[in-house]
């Protein structure tokens, strides 16, 4: 068989192989998790059918090809895009969702971050038809069956350490303007990351973004006092940093899985053991970005497959 032949047959393959994976996911009654090889960051995308969920970008454009790898390739609308906090290695990339996708709403809380990125994203996001939502004013959103309770941060938690810039981006932005970059604060951004819990049938998911182990202690309070129970999967905090979960979290989530997004061999030298000693202290099934990639996971809303 000749080199071009080879070369023919292989692009078929490839092309086969893309259109069954778009085909199965449609018909597929699982949603599906995939915590993206970002590098050092966060970038994680749900899929149900026809229906995405994108928490975070990464700190490169990597999140794009992640997205194209998962969902089918003329699906071009995601439903609906949270950003947990306005940092690079959260945000950056969602420029390139934003270019590349129709993006329905985006939930992100109204904290500035004074960068040109940062800058850059809002005008790509007020440039589109995308609904900016708050989460000083949402308690919960469904999306298609994937149903998210929005658990920190609270407005008075907002209101309380935020204050109101004297001059936003662009005064054009109108209503947009109110709510995208228009607060700045002196405490760490980590600590005013976005938790959500997605739930899907009877399984749960906890997003934790870069809280610190204060805000994990809040969390698990807050999760005590709804009865939610086991969580079957946790982001963990920060990468790994010993800046992040707390024993008190973890002992109220009591997960099944813990993802860490972290990159490579990175310089904050994420995960940190400590974190590592308190999941497998507690037999938790720990699945990292740094050591195997993209990492897939599958329920049907009640078991859990972990399918990379």
């Amino acid at each position: 068989m000749s080199i071009k032949w080879k070369i023919f047959l292989i692009i078929q393959l490839m092309v086969f192989c893309t259109v069954w994976l778009a085909v199965h996911s449609i018909f597929s009654n699982n949603l599906e998790i995939v915590a993206c090889d970002v590098g050092q960051g966060d970038g994680f995308l749900l899929t149900y059918k026809s229906t995405q969920v994108i928490i975070d970008g990464g700190p490169n454009k990597k999140i794009v090809n992640c997205v194209g790898k998962n969902i089918p390739f003329w699906d071009r609308e995601i439903e609906l895009v949270i950003l947990t906090h306005p940092q690079k290695d959260h945000f950056l990339g969602l420029i390139e969702i934003f270019k590349n996708y129709n993006v329905d709403n985006f939930l992100a809380n109204n904290l500035d971050n004074s960068t040109d990125e940062y800058r850059l994203l809002v005008s790509t996001v007020v440039g589109g038809k995308t609904v900016v939502l708050n989460p000083a004013d949402i308690s919960n959103l469904r999306v298609g069956l994937i149903y998210l309770d929005i658990l920190s941060p609270k407005k008075e938690y907002l209101d309380k350490n935020s204050e109101e810039k004297k001059e936003n981006y662009n005064e054009e932005q109108g209503e947009l303007s109110s709510v995208l970059g228009k607060f700045t604060s002196k405490l760490d951004p980590n600590e005013f990351s976005i938790v959500t819990l997605a739930r899907y049938g009877n399984f749960k998911a906890l997003f934790t973004g870069d809280i610190s182990p204060e805000k994990s202690d809040e969390v698990a309070q807050i999760l005590k006092k709804s009865g939610v129970g086991q969580v079957n999967y946790i982001k963990v905090p920060h990468h790994g940093s010993r800046n992040g979960m707390s024993a008190s979290l973890l002992e109220t989530v009591n997960p099944e899985i813990a993802v860490i997004s972290a990159g490579k061999n990175n310089s904050y030298g994420h995960p940190h053991e400590e974190i590592l000693k308190m999941l497998g202290d507690k037999n938790v099934k720990i699945l990292r970005t740094d050591q195997m990639g993209d990492v897939v996971v599958e329920t049907d809303g009640n078991k859990l497959l972990t399918k990379k």
